[in-house]
């Protein structure tokens, strides 16, 4: 056995299928990277049980003994993907979100799945993940897709804004992108809706041109500096007059990996903590990054 060195890589276990895959994937990129993989289990006791259904201490053991089962299973997809990996386990009664950002303060990375069973029932689907999202302080990575096998070619494809606190999903991205040696995609999008508005029915045409050309500068800026920082990874820029989901869902379909900040503003304003966000983790066929662009408070 290697000992990695460095945070780990985090991932959730809930028996599920999905958090399988999450598993599968949390582990590669743990040997990709030299680090150690921590696997995660948290479970409480459901509320508002009628009195005389069940003992609380009885039904605490049982979600224990099915917890030490899941982290049991995990434990052997990741042998499958390297047998010098010794992953660390965690199995805790709490509330889930609290445990999972605290795991992300020293982790290099979150992994989770995109349905569950048990302890993280329902956690992609709702208020759960806007909170998780909003309070990791690594970048989590949601293992979107139905195949047993998450897609292992194709570009990490990239939301950019226009604020430079969108450099933290572009870092990411780049680092990703040398570290599997695969193209990256920047895609920024951009919409005049007044222009829109008040040229509508109007028989000449509107000239979008001044608005797309800032979008292709606001691009460029965004992006200076990284290309010389990884010169092996081969950069597309994708400037278009779209919706930010339908621009990245369009190019998800063959992408390794979609990467998106939480906060921002122009083409991509509200992307994870607002529909389009929930849109991107409900729908993408790939893997999901979602990287604060600021400190965790």
């Amino acid at each position: 056995m290697v000992r990695a060195t460095g945070h780990p890589v985090v991932v959730g276990v809930d028996g599920s299928p999905s958090a399988l895959r999450a598993v599968r994937w949390g582990a590669e990129e743990a040997v990709r990277r030299g680090l150690g993989l921590t696997l995660v289990h948290v479970y409480s006791t459901p509320v508002g049980l009628p009195g005389g259904i069940a003992d609380p201490a009885a039904l605490r053991s049982a979600l224990r003994v099915q917890g030490r089962r899941w982290l049991s299973e995990a434990r052997s997809v990741a042998a499958e993907v390297s047998a010098d990996l010794r992953p660390d386990i965690l199995l805790e009664s709490a509330p889930i979100v609290p445990v999972l950002a605290k795991e992300s303060l020293t982790a290099s990375l979150l992994v989770l799945g995109t349905r569950g069973l048990g302890g993280f029932t329902g956690l992609l689907a709702g208020s759960t993940t806007v909170s998780l999202a909003g309070r990791s302080h690594c970048p989590m990575v949601v293992v979107r897709g139905d195949e047993d096998e998450p897609p292992s070619d194709g570009p990490v494809v990239v939301g950019v804004d226009g604020l430079p606190s969108s450099e933290a999903a572009i870092a990411f991205a780049f680092a990703e992108a040398s570290l599997h040696g695969a193209d990256l995609v920047a895609v920024h999008t951009w919409t005049d809706s007044v222009a829109d508005t008040l040229l509508l029915g109007h028989p000449e045409p509107p000239d979008f041109e001044p608005a797309q050309q800032r979008a292709h500068e606001t691009l460029a800026e965004r992006l200076a500096g990284w290309q010389e920082k990884y010169p092996d990874v081969h950069v597309t820029r994708e400037v278009v007059r779209d919706h930010p989901s339908r621009a990245l869902l369009r190019h998800a379909e063959s992408a390794r990996l979609v990467v998106v900040g939480t906060r921002g503003r122009g083409g991509f304003a509200g992307l994870v903590l607002g529909s389009t966000g929930q849109h991107l983790l409900h729908h993408a066929p790939c893997p999901v990054a979602i990287v604060r662009t600021e400190p965790a408070t």
